[in-house]
């Protein structure tokens, strides 16, 4: 992606990120999954689980991140939900994730997320400091998602980077949606009947 960087300058800027699973406090994913197959783990991640994954695809839209997919065709698993699992395998054995460990830049780092916001948080005063007015950090918290175990310092606005402004996710509003269809079935129901008792 590129982003315009004000009057007088160069009228783009390269911004990059690491497009990877947020695990979300709030996962739309586990929420959404009617197998069980997505789980939250010990270290704070959500995986899918592929054994139990049926592929129904639910995780899929209830992302609102756009980060899983279903494998294709002709991978083992086909059709089943995959995406980045925070290497928990290598945290299971005190191993950082592999992006963490081999990110040439440096860029991704990874740690406990109270010390990595207050760094993050330094980083963008710093940022400011220099004349990057619009550094900010992007940490979710208070949206549905409730925040995230992957957050980002980023120059501009979220959208910029393919992030939404405010991640929602979509099985919060499922139970509203379906008071709202329950209650208009009850009254088509109503209205039916005093249709029929007057005929």
């Amino acid at each position: 992606h590129s982003l315009g960087s004000g009057d007088g300058e160069d009228p783009f800027r390269w911004v990059f990120l690491s497009d990877v699973c947020k695990h979300c406090e709030e996962a739309g994913c586990l929420e959404a999954c009617p197998t069980g197959a997505i789980v939250r783990t010990e270290v704070g991640s959500v995986l899918v689980q592929n054994d139990v994954c049926n592929g129904c695809g639910y995780c899929v839209v209830s992302c609102p991140f756009g980060v899983i997919d279903r494998r294709p065709q002709p991978l083992p698993d086909a059709g089943g939900a995959f995406k980045c699992t925070f290497c928990y395998d290598r945290q299971k054995s005190g191993l950082p994730p592999a992006c963490a460990k081999v990110c040439p830049t440096e860029s991704i780092v990874f740690g406990r997320l109270d010390d990595l916001r207050a760094r993050a948080t330094q980083r963008v005063q710093q940022l400011r400091e220099h004349g990057y007015a619009d550094a900010q950090l992007y940490d979710p918290i208070d949206t549905s998602v409730r925040g995230t175990h992957a957050f980002f310092l980023i120059l501009g606005e979220p959208e910029a980077y393919g992030l939404p402004p405010k991640p929602q996710v979509p099985t919060i509003h499922l139970k509203s949606a379906w008071t709202a269809a329950f209650a208009t079935a009850i009254g088509a129901l109503i209205a039916t009947l005093c249709a029929f008792a007057f005929l």
